[in-house]
């Protein structure tokens, strides 16, 4: 490291794209600041607790047949717990079971009765496993592509399914109820449903955050420090204060990205609006997901996490996630209010006993993924200076992972090739 530089890399951002990408550099030999404008890590995959309860920001889970994440997280030390694979399916005023009948062969019969979708389509979802599950990950990314519903279509799915199970399923996942993503996002993410598990760190979700800031080095990280202007030799922060590097590496969501980086396009993205209800009782005892299929009333999907993980609530309570696709224009209480209408004609009386714990509304919450979307895009940026995140490659904890690796791979190959002394170690 240059004696009057900072660190040898600066990266700008410590959600799991800058921590991933820190961690690494560090393990290279590399010296690293990591800044952060908010109090704390982990971005989008962060969790507050209140009264006892966790609140992640935002319903996600982390789908352990992903790659990457095998490879850089510690699952054992997360503690995970899973989700049954499939839905409780709101439809006709009841709610249907719809499982994997391939690992829950128990579930077929009652799978093949629910009034979601025809026998045919049952056995189309077969045959569409079959087809995600040929060839590698790659490959997947090389097929014709189109959009994720006129790919349903084609794959010869009932409207009443794709009404049903598959729009309010893949809304939750993508957070568009068009589903416009592109066909091949939708190969992949049912690939990676298929063959493991949805699940949440006892923890929060925010525990995967924690473990990787868990691996820097003291002194790595500087929280509430907002960067204004960055280029290859440092960055500037909103106080003034200039910090110098060897390289500089943007790891923000893409809006904040395409503000500190002339020339990056700031790319679309999709909108989520999260509330969390406590409960003296779960309305449902399953770590299961709950899916509107009637399309009546602002909740996409429902689930309790604290059946799937129960130190998300205190003891003798039980926390309620409701997801709403977008940024609805009512403010918080009326929004609050219309949810609870909804989920009375679901669960009944007991949800006037609901207390409202927090809203989320996540602007940001994906990039966009529409058919031509590049994904893996470049994560170099100019001499001495790179970029990571999910909209450089799929718009998942995945995606953040692997253009973490890629960006820091960068960074080492060329300051090693300018024989740098920290990278020599």
């Amino acid at each position: 490291m240059n004696e009057s530089a900072n660190a040898d890399v600066i990266v700008v951002g410590a959600g799991l794209a800058g921590l991933s990408c820190a961690v690494r550099l560090e393990r290279s030999g590399l010296s690293v600041l990591l800044l952060e404008s908010s109090d704390g890590v982990g971005g989008r995959v962060r969790s507050d607790r209140l009264d006892g309860f966790t609140l992640d920001r935002g319903f996600q889970v982390l789908l352990t047949a992903y790659p990457e994440a095998q490879r850089t997280l510690d699952y054992q030390a997360l503690d995970l717990h899973t989700f049954i694979p499939g839905a409780m399916v709101r439809v006709g005023g009841s709610f249907h079971r719809v499982t994997d009948p391939r690992r829950r062969p128990a579930d077929l019969a009652a799978a093949l009765r629910a009034p979601v979708g025809s026998f045919a389509d049952k056995f189309r979802v077969g045959r569409l496993r079959a087809r995600v599950e040929r060839g590698s990950l790659e490959q997947i990314f090389e097929r014709p592509e189109t959009t994720t519903i006129e790919a349903l279509r084609k794959a010869g799915f009932s409207a009443e399914m794709i009404e049903r199970f598959m729009r309010p399923f893949l809304s939750g996942v993508f957070l568009e109820r068009g589903l416009e993503t592109s066909s091949r996002m939708f190969e992949f993410v049912f690939r990676m449903f298929a063959a493991g598990d949805a699940a949440l760190p006892a923890r929060g979700m925010g525990a995967i955050s924690d473990q990787l800031a868990g691996c820097l080095t003291e002194g790595a990280l500087r929280t509430g420090a907002r960067v204004a202007a960055v280029d290859g030799s440092g960055v500037v922060l909103s106080s003034g204060e200039r910090l110098t590097a060897g390289a500089v590496v943007v790891a923000t969501d893409g809006v904040s990205a395409a503000g500190l980086l002339d020339g990056l396009v700031e790319p679309a993205s999709r909108s989520v609006t999260c509330l969390y209800f406590a409960a003296e009782r779960p309305p449902i005892e399953e770590p299961i997901l709950v899916l509107n299929g009637e399309e009546d009333g602002p909740v996409n999907n429902l689930c309790v996490p604290s059946q799937v993980a129960g130190d998300y609530a205190p003891s003798g309570a039980s926390l309620i996630s409701a997801t709403v696709i977008g940024n609805p224009a009512n403010g918080d209480d009326r929004l609050a209010n219309d949810v609870r209408v909804q989920l009375a004609k679901w669960f009944g009386a007991q949800v006037r006993g609901w207390r409202h714990l927090r809203t989320y509304r996540i602007r940001h919450a994906l990039p966009a993924q529409p058919p031509g979307n590049e994904r893996a895009r470049g994560v170099q940026f100019g001499p001495g200076l790179y970029v990571c995140g999910d909209h450089r490659e799929t718009a998942s904890i995945e995606g953040s992972l692997i253009s973490a690796r890629r960006a820091a791979e960068a960074v080492i190959e060329d300051l090693r090739a300018d024989e740098w002394p920290a990278a020599r170690t």
